[in-house]
């Protein structure tokens, strides 16, 4: 990379991250969660707005040689694996085994149910309607279509429950949780669609969807066993032996990178590798919190803003948005993830309640992972730019309405103390403010 090559990479990342920190901000004071500024901040610094309004300036900044947009990417996707791995770590592993069926029903009907929805309309609907995507198989194109519409986005979820303080809440625990069943349900499919794509390119044998579905099953206990032992048996070891929290912090970054590069290589993605391996350090006692403080900084302030904004740069919601795609795409996806969240909660015994709608809301939100499905989409000649923009555009949607919904349902709000019989003061109770 040239001088200024380098130059022109550096300003991109300090646009970027200013636009995060304005934005952010911006939305802090709003009472929203950070996160979403970010998002429709990069839409703003994004071919939308400022490439609308100077063309000319937004070119020169972003439209750069390939090498810094790949360094860019790289480095924010990179950057993302750790917080990734951060969330992971918030998931409370007692909780998991304590919640872990009913999350199996609710992520498996939040799940399956889209994904057939999502079959069933390209089925119905004239190939037309999807534009270059239906120009592909029309297997692959719909199973793709389908985990989209099933895309749970772990990542947002983790940064939206950060935000409100919900992630160790039982709502928190059980909408995460339920997103491991939605990433090993949706990323086994991808896995098979890049494959059948990719033999059809080659002309090559495809494989079974017995071998795709044992290679994940195989990748989740693998690295949740490794993981676990490397964090209740490395951890004190490794801060007696060698130095101290740091080094604990180095050999988890470790374990995360070889993580994220094994779920890449089954043909999953890497931030799935690194959330499942934040999970299983999560529990790992205090040598390993310890040693996670030594990243939390530079990936809440740095990494994390940058690759929110980055999902709004190569979008244009102007030039490539056709309303009936994206309206019919967005009521599919919100009504078809609802009803088998809710399906889901009534089987597994939890209910229609406050607590099961609240769950609804969190687990619609398809954010961050829906952009990144949409983008590799896009760059396997699955769907065309007006497709890729409307699944963009259900991403970002579906994360927007999640905030307010969960803060409404799900976070406890302080209520005027009420007398009780002995003319006390009733105390107030979070999981009753839940429960209602």
């Amino acid at each position: 990379m040239s001088s200024a090559d380098f130059s022109q990479l550096v300003l991109q990342l300090a646009a970027m991250l200013a636009c995060a920190v304005l934005s952010g901000s911006l939305f802090r004071r709003l009472g929203q969660p950070p996160v979403l500024g970010e998002m429709i901040g990069g839409i703003v610094l994004g071919p939308t707005v400022f490439g609308a309004i100077s063309p000319g300036a937004h070119a020169w900044l972003f439209h750069g040689p390939a090498t810094v947009t790949s360094v860019r990417d790289a480095s924010v996707k990179l950057g993302m694996l750790f917080f990734m791995f951060q969330a992971g770590m918030q998931v409370s592993v007692g909780k998991v085994r304590r919640l872990g069926p009913q999350a199996a029903a609710i992520g498996l009907g939040g799940t399956l149910l889209p994904m057939a929805t999502g079959i069933a309309l390209v089925q119905l609907l004239p190939a037309s309607f999807w534009g270059r995507g239906a120009e592909v198989p029309l297997a692959p194109f719909a199973l793709f279509i389908g985990m989209n519409l099933a895309n749970s986005a772990n990542s947002v979820i983790a940064r939206i429950l950060m935000d409100l303080n919900l992630l160790r809440a039982d709502v928190g625990a059980l909408i995460m949780t339920a997103t491991v069943m939605d990433d090993f349900v949706n990323w086994t499919v991808f896995a098979i669609v890049l494959n059948q794509i990719g033999a059809a390119r080659e002309g090559s044998a495809v494989a079974s969807l017995s071998g795709n579905i044992a290679t994940v099953v195989v990748f989740f206990v693998a690295v949740l066993a490794a993981g676990r032992w490397l964090a209740r048996r490395g951890g004190p070891w490794i801060e007696k032996r060698l130095a101290g929290p740091a080094a604990v912090g180095a050999v988890a970054t470790l374990a995360m990178l070889l993580a994220g590069g094994l779920a890449e290589w089954v043909g999953a993605h890497a931030f799935l590798g690194a959330f499942l391996m934040g999970a299983a350090f999560g529990n790992g006692g205090n040598e390993v919190n310890r040693g996670q403080e030594t990243m939390l900084q530079s990936v809440a302030s740095f990494f994390a803003p940058l690759y929110f904004v980055s999902m709004g740069l190569n979008a244009d919601f102007i030039r490539d948005f056709q309303p009936s795609l994206a309206g019919t795409l967005l009521v599919a996806a919100c009504g078809s993830k609802f009803v088998g969240v809710l399906a889901g909660a009534w089987v597994s015994g939890l209910g229609l309640g406050r607590r099961s709608v609240a769950i609804g809301f969190g687990l619609n939100a398809r954010g961050a992972t829906g952009l990144v499905l949409a983008g590799v989409g896009l760059e396997y000649g699955l769907v065309g730019r007006p497709l890729f923009v409307a699944l963009v555009l259900v991403s970002v949607i579906t994360s927007v309405i999640a905030v307010p919904a969960l803060q409404r349902l799900a976070v406890p709000h302080p209520a005027p103390a009420s007398p009780a019989r002995d003319g006390s003061s009733e105390p107030f109770h979070p999981a009753r403010a839940i429960d209602r």
